[in-house]
């Protein structure tokens, strides 16, 4: 029997050949990686999802977390992370006028577009490195309890966040100076903090404008503040120092927080790293005549689909991390 299935005089789309649906073998596969690459990303946002849906009550506000902006001081939530999204979305742009380019043979056109197109990812991934260095510094420091919970700590007459480094008070003997005479000092002891837990405990007595935030967010959608009373009780609670945030500790809130921005964010990161250096090896290809020679620039248009992709996990990502 005819496997070819036919209606009237004309045979299926699914043909069968070198080409099914059109699409050469290259450009196939990297549709059948992006498709897998899609479902690993959509695996983690659902995770993120639910954890935060379960922690809804004391999940960090992003618009508190993320509101540095290189070589400017003060609070500017989101800015940064929308002008990355901008330069992002800006090199897919470019990357569509170098496939564009491509179709109609022009190399020099192909060139131009291509290289944007990897100045914009390498902005990216700097700025994102950025972000990673700034999230891990910490901004103002806070207080973990017994029970992992985090402590911040603001000012009662304006309600702006509060800096331990402020209010906490030189303790003599709690610090011993590292002197030459000492030689290597904890060799195998994880790094101080630049404010010891008393320090902070005297500081916040010592200083009647000083309240605790904890993280339990209320009816209006902020951090609940707790009164003058209520915060000299709660620092007995307090165990350690926390400054910025890592895989164990984190000073803006849930550790799974720092958790899922590390994972998800950086896991994105590699895609637009590895998809800079790929850039990078065609667009040489590209002055080199390669694809002239071939007769096509079919190479520009599958790093393309990889490019948009990236582009789109990212807007996901904002939408889901930063926006929601």
């Amino acid at each position: 029997m005819d496997s070819t299935v036919t209606t009237g005089t004309e045979t299926s789309v699914w043909g069968g050949g070198n080409q099914p649906l059109g699409a050469s073998y290259g450009k196939l596969m990297m549709w059948f990686f992006l498709v897998s690459d899609a479902l690993t990303f959509s695996g983690f946002l659902a995770a993120y999802g639910f954890s935060r849906f379960k922690f809804i009550e004391t999940w960090p506000i992003a618009d508190e977390v993320f509101t540095h902006v290189p070589f400017f001081h003060g609070n500017y939530p989101m800015i940064y992370v929308a002008f990355m999204t901008f330069i992002l979305i800006m090199s897919s742009v470019t990357m569509v006028l170098a496939v564009d380019a491509g179709h109609k043979m022009k190399r020099n056109a192909v060139i131009w577009y291509m290289f944007a197109t990897i100045i914009g990812g390498a902005i990216f991934v700097g700025s994102q490195a950025w972000e990673w260095g700034t999230f891990i510094k910490g901004d103002h420091g806070a207080l973990e309890t017994k029970g992992g919970r985090i402590l911040q700590f603001v000012k009662a007459d304006s309600g702006e966040r509060a800096s331990l480094a402020d209010f906490a008070v030189s303790l003599p003997g709690e610090r011993v100076v590292h002197e030459r005479k000492n030689g290597l000092w904890f060799f195998n002891e994880p790094a101080l903090t630049s404010v010891t837990l008393n320090e902070v405990i005297e500081g916040v007595k010592a200083d009647p404008n000083i309240l605790i935030r904890t993280e339990l967010i209320n009816e209006e959608g902020e951090k609940t503040i707790l009164d003058r009373q209520a915060t000299l009780a709660k620092l007995a609670d307090a165990t350690q120092v926390v400054e910025g945030a890592n895989l164990i500790h984190n000073e803006y809130g849930s550790r799974l927080f720092a958790d899922f921005f590390f994972f998800i964010t950086g896991f994105h990161g590699f895609h637009v790293f590895s998809g800079v250096i790929i850039n990078i090896i065609i667009f040489f290809n590209v002055i080199l005549g390669t694809y002239e020679r071939r007769g096509h620039y079919e190479m520009v248009e599958k790093i393309g689909l990889y490019w948009h992709f990236v582009d789109l996990v990212w807007v996901f990502v904002f939408t889901f991390f930063y926006l929601v």
